[in-house]
């Protein structure tokens, strides 16, 4: 729980002093409580809600002046580099980092649940083949609700907690098969022999033609990297919706895909294929120069490069760079395009312009390049957020859940009409 620090911030309204308690969490700034002020017939006004705290949270923190992320405390590059990504969700959904044991049994927990049920592929039908997959996870990943109703007591620890596992362990396998039914090929049923990585990349692009399929062992990591980069970044707008869809009692299904659903906007989980789409843009690296001139006069946005929260540096972005150098040279790729991606990251690097206002490429421009790699097309690269953002989601989820709550209300400033009579 959060701790009275003893100070009180005092707002005089109408000639009358409010007194505001003031607490402190474990890291980060301090918050005034301003539940009081409605009862003096006052609401706040913070728009996009950059200055309200509006829960209390354990799992992740951010630092975005210093370039800070912690997951349960630990550091997001020793995660990325030192653990795997099913050890990050284990640490996110239960506090701590698994044993040898508790990692074994929870890995197995995961594969026992990958399958969905066989009537779940027969929604796949129901979508036009030209779809974008984002729009097929909306709908399946809500469905689920409607094959696991007999365990969505949401006040029974037990049942959430399977319901924690079944997401984290299912979701690859509908987003793999959003993949597949986008061009026409047959769903590929998961494995129980293969890391959740492997598993993913088998069933996007292993096909009956090809038995042998064998995944890259290169590839596998760097797409576990991409999971664990991804996998949690505090309260975001899709956690947050998340967590407010939550607070009604809907059930986590339901919960999970309005995740989805805010994450598919472009100003939150579209950077990545927004970054691709600005290099189709630019055409050739004779063009680079001349695109980040345009950017220096703000003719043009420059994607993939700084963020909102972090005004230093990305600190997943040093990880996600490695991994993206060694998928490029594993494949040994001579892509136009990633070469024009390359020149524009040696730019950004250098020019004073960019570097005294800190517009270092992030995790988005770096994500982009290796999913490009790899194969992955550029509408499926929210799926694969959206896939590895699920178990933070969830985490939250739990997390609101497991003590008491409020229904989530936010209130406004009316600038509308007043009130009128209708004349005839």
């Amino acid at each position: 729980m959060s701790e009275a620090t003893g100070k009180k911030a005092v707002l005089e309204l109408d000639g009358k002093k409010i007194e505001l308690p003031i607490y402190s969490g474990t890291l980060g700034p301090d918050v005034v409580d301003v539940k009081d002020v409605l009862a003096s017939g006052h609401f706040t006004f913070d728009p996009g809600f950059m200055a309200t705290a509006s829960c209390e949270s354990k799992i992740t923190f951010i630092d975005g002046d210093k370039g800070i992320l912690l997951h349960r405390g630990y550091p997001i590059d020793q995660l990325a580099t030192q653990a795997s990504y099913l050890e990050t969700c284990y640490l996110l959904l239960n506090g701590e980092l698994p044993t040898a044991t508790q990692k074994a049994d929870f890995e197995v927990k995961v594969s026992q649940h990958t399958m969905v049920h066989d009537q779940v592929s027969r929604f796949y039908n129901g979508f036009r083949r030209d779809a974008h997959p984002m729009a097929i996870m909306v709908g399946v990943v809500g469905a689920l609700s409607a094959f696991y109703h007999n365990n969505l007591d949401i006040e029974d620890v037990n049942h959430r907690e399977i319901t924690a596992i079944r997401l984290v362990a299912k979701i690859p396998t509908l987003a793999a098969w959003s993949y597949k039914y986008t061009v026409g090929q047959p769903f590929v049923y998961p494995r129980n022999d293969l890391s959740y990585a492997e598993n993913f990349l088998y069933m996007m692009f292993a096909t009956p033609a090809d038995r042998d399929y064998k995944v890259n062992p290169v590839l596998a990591k760097a797409m576990d990297r991409i999971f664990t980069l991804h996998a949690d970044h505090e309260q975001n707008a899709s956690t947050s919706t998340v967590r407010l869809a939550g607070s009604t009692g809907a059930n986590p299904y339901a919960c999970i895909a309005a995740g989805i659903s805010a994450l598919w906007g472009p100003a939150h989980g579209g950077a990545n294929e927004a970054v691709l789409k600005m290099l189709d843009e630019i055409g050739s690296v004779e063009n680079v120069a001349e695109f980040m001139e345009k950017v220096k006069r703000k003719e043009v946005k420059l994607m993939g490069f700084g963020h909102r929260v972090y005004k230093n540096f990305d600190p997943r972005a040093k990880v996600m760079k490695q991994t993206c150098d060694e998928v490029l040279a594993a494949l040994g790729i001579n892509d136009p395009q990633l070469q024009l991606a390359m020149e524009l990251e040696r730019i950004a690097l250098s020019d004073p312009y960019f570097v005294e206002r800190k517009l270092y490429p992030n995790v988005d421009f770096y994500s982009g390049i290796i999913l490009k790699a790899i194969g992955i097309p550029t509408e499926m690269f929210t799926v694969i957020f959206a896939l590895a953002r699920t178990v933070g989601w969830i985490s939250h989820w739990l997390e609101m859940h497991s003590g008491p709550y409020k229904i989530g209300r936010p209130r406004q400033l009316y600038t509308g009409e007043t009130q009128r009579d209708i004349k005839r």
